[in-house]
């Protein structure tokens, strides 16, 4: 792993910067405001009379009009707070006189002035007297030695006459082991900053940093190649109900691989017909594996001892009705009545008024053979027609056709009314105009299945044979260890089946499916 790649150091720029960020707000919140502090805000200064100087015409109506000094007054509200960390009290202001803060006006002078205070701070109201310092002189306004608890705070509405709105305001005062500050206010329409403007460059930075980070990683292909690429040619072969799964895991594999040299050719006519495809190349073979994989729904047949087998999945399958057949659950003892031959009308279970036909696939399928051993426990009848739809057997108890893929069987069971047939789950949830059946009650379901809370029996594990163990560096070896533990098992979740390398995978691919 290259520890200093581009994405790398952008990554670990952008944690330092968060942890430097949230330990410097932490000492902040914890230390810096540990000092006894007012502040102030003038959230009011406007004129209300007309004297041509600040050259805007004010409406005036009444006392404003008539009484004297009001030709040039203003109105100013001053906000006072104790925005520290703790509380004031009266001994905390150090001030020579009786007052504990000043404020200066510059060259407007004090008509009067009015205090408003929040109703569940009322009692501050009786520190506003002359006798404790309350007192205003030209443009000088003494204000008592209010005490004030941690975010309280009290108002004065003060009343100018002279000078200009927007004149300097000073608010002045000691306070022992703390002081007094101006505080920004936001004017009447003015909208207050939703975030501190710290709070908005550490936003934006680290914003800038997932950016880049996300742009190199997207720019990038940093997926890592399979383990051991490897050129060549190789024929995945067997299973039409897997061959799905084949085709987009070959695909992916030369996809990250980028071999121009490396070609995989999925050539499938079903579990059988692959594995004596194998057996006969390497019969042939003078020396070493044939570059041939079989895929097979379920174990290989008996006599063949040099075919060695990887459990790759656990395959999920499923009995589907045509739409007009109406059921949606079929016993296991009804679905062995209707494959011996011994029910020729869906009305005889419940159904419609509709003839059997039987869709199977062929003898070569891992599908059919798997049908046969987990839910008949015997063969089926004997094949009467050719194309589904006509009995070429007068003696047969009614018809049954043969296909040679599981793409054919959905497509017929989904156009001929009365048809039942078998398929891979994934597939078959796909199809349109067909309907998958629930066995004895239980659903097909990999996920079930998975969990141990199902015994849903229609299901296999998915076996790929060599022939004889494929050199650790061939193209075989290489696919069959990418299919099975590596990226392939994602390809094949996707498809519906299980992959044998998972957690769960492993306990139902140690044993045969029950």
């Amino acid at each position: 792993m290259q520890w200093l790649s581009a994405e790398n150091l952008v990554a670990v720029c952008t944690a330092l910067l968060g942890i430097v960020a949230s330990a410097v707000m932490v000492w902040y919140e914890r230390r810096v405001p540990r000092r006894k502090r007012i502040g102030y805000r003038v959230q009011l200064d406007t004129p209300i009379g007309d004297d041509g100087q600040s050259g805007r015409t004010h409406r005036r109506l009444g006392w404003f009009d008539t009484a004297a000094g009001m030709t040039d007054a203003s109105m100013v509200l001053l906000r006072i707070e104790n925005d520290g960390s703790q509380g004031i009290g009266r001994d905390d202001y150090l001030g020579p006189g009786s007052h504990g803060l000043t404020v200066e006006f510059g060259r407007r002078t004090i008509l009067g002035v009015s205090v408003t205070q929040p109703s569940e701070t009322s009692h501050l109201l009786d520190h506003f007297t002359r006798e404790r310092g309350f007192a205003y002189q030209g443009g000088t306004l003494h204000i008592p030695r209010v005490p004030l608890n941690r975010g309280a705070y009290f108002k004065l509405l003060v009343l100018l006459s002279g000078g200009h709105e927007g004149d300097e305001i000073q608010v002045s005062g000691d306070l022992s082991d703390g002081e007094v500050h101006r505080n920004r206010s936001a004017t009447p329409d003015e909208k207050a900053p939703l975030f501190s403007r710290a709070a908005r460059l550490i936003t934006i930075t680290l914003t800038l940093c997932v950016i880049a980070l996300a742009v190199i990683v997207v720019a990038q292909d940093d997926s890592p190649p399979p383990i051991g690429c490897e050129s060549g040619t190789l024929t995945l072969t067997g299973s039409t109900a897997f061959a799905p799964v084949l085709r987009e895991v070959a695909e992916k594999y030369e996809r990250d691989c980028e071999d121009e040299d490396t070609d995989i050719v999925v050539d499938a006519h079903g579990s059988t017909s692959g594995i004596r495809e194998l057996a006969a190349a390497g019969a042939k073979a003078k020396q070493g594996s044939p570059a041939i994989v079989a895929l097979s729904d379920g174990p290989k047949p008996s006599g063949l001892p040099r075919l060695r087998e990887n459990r790759v999945a656990v395959s999920v399958f499923a009995l589907v009705v045509n739409e007009r057949v109406g059921l949606r659950n079929l016993s296991t003892a009804d679905v062995r009545s209707l494959y011996r031959g011994e029910v020729a009308n869906w009305r005889e279970l419940g159904g419609p008024d509709l003839p059997v036909r039987l869709v199977s696939r062929d003898a070569n399928s891992g599908t059919r053979q798997v049908f046969q051993r987990r839910v008949l426990g015997r063969g089926e009848i004997a094949n009467s027609s050719l194309d589904c739809l006509h009995k070429d057997d007068p003696t047969a108890p009614l018809i049954r056709c043969e296909l040679d893929s599981t793409e054919q069987v959905l497509a017929t069971v989904a156009d001929v009314p009365g048809a039942i047939g078998y398929s891979e789950l994934n597939l078959a949830d796909r199809a349109k105009g067909l309907r998958v059946l629930t066995l004895d009650g239980e659903p097909a379901s990999v996920d079930a299945i998975e969990n141990g809370t199902s015994s849903y029996p229609y299901r296999e594990i998915e076996y790929a044979y060599t022939y004889g163990r494929p050199p650790a560096d061939s193209l075989a070896s290489s696919f069959l260890t990418y299919l099975t533990r590596g990226n392939g098992q994602d390809v094949i979740r996707t498809h519906g089946h299980l992959p044998c390398w998972t957690p769960e995978g492993l306990k139902l691919c140690a044993r045969p499916s029950p």
